[in-house]
């Protein structure tokens, strides 16, 4: 299949192509059905994937720059994918694997991140605000200066994450694991904790105020 074809977008079925490694920058990929898709290693830098099908496809290691990704990514593999600056709001990322990716000033506002694995993942910077985190898996995951306005963390493992002056105001983190974590100077405003953990969490500089 012509590469050049699918970067101007002329074919959207491209369920389980192999593009692995490819040149994919700035392409116009909107709608297209990429399920199951191998991306591994491909560069995709400020493509346009909006809408676009990407369930259970392998980005293991891709670059993301910029990209515009408000699409569905179900089960998808982002193990060491750079996205920074990437565009995800309102994405369904249910069960995706972010693990020790880049997400350094992502956009990820309203989206879906139920059950996802965040484990050693960079999000400085990221706006999170409104998001479904519920159980996620985000142990050593770096959020120093996110937005987590709002976010729902109920059940989340924080556990030595680190969370330096993250914006939780309002933010529900019943049952959420913050052992050893890091909220030096973070806004916990308003802050559900209820049955948290929060043996040897740095709360230095915080000004918390419980929501009842």
């Amino acid at each position: 299949m012509d590469i050049e074809t699918i970067r101007k977008g002329e074919i959207e079925q491209l369920a389980g192509i192999d593009l692995q490694d490819e040149q994919l920058q700035e392409s116009n990929l909107e709608n297209a059905n990429l399920r199951g898709a191998n991306l591994a290693g491909s560069n995709l830098s400020w493509a346009r994937l909006q809408a676009a099908n990407l369930d259970g496809a392998n980005l293991l290691g891709a670059i993301l720059v910029g990209i515009d990704l408000r699409a569905s990514l179900l089960g998808a593999n982002l193990f060491q994918a750079n996205l920074e600056g990437a565009d995800l709001r309102g994405s369904n990322l249910r069960g995706a694997n972010f693990m020790a990716a880049k997400l350094l000033r992502i956009s990820l506002i309203g989206a879906f991140l139920n059950g996802v694995n965040f484990h050693e993942t960079n999000l400085q910077g990221g706006d999170l605000r409104a998001t479904e985190l519920w159980g996620i898996q985000a142990q050593k995951a770096d959020f120093k200066g996110a937005n987590l306005v709002e976010a729902e963390l109920q059940g989340a493992d924080l556990s030595n994450a680190n969370l330096e002056e993250a914006d939780l105001r309002k933010a529900n983190l019943a049952g959420a694991n913050l052992e050893g974590a890091n909220l030096l100077c973070a806004e916990l405003e308003q802050v559900n904790l209820t049955g948290a953990i929060l043996n040897n969490t740095c709360l230095v500089g915080t000004q918390l105020e419980l929501d009842s």
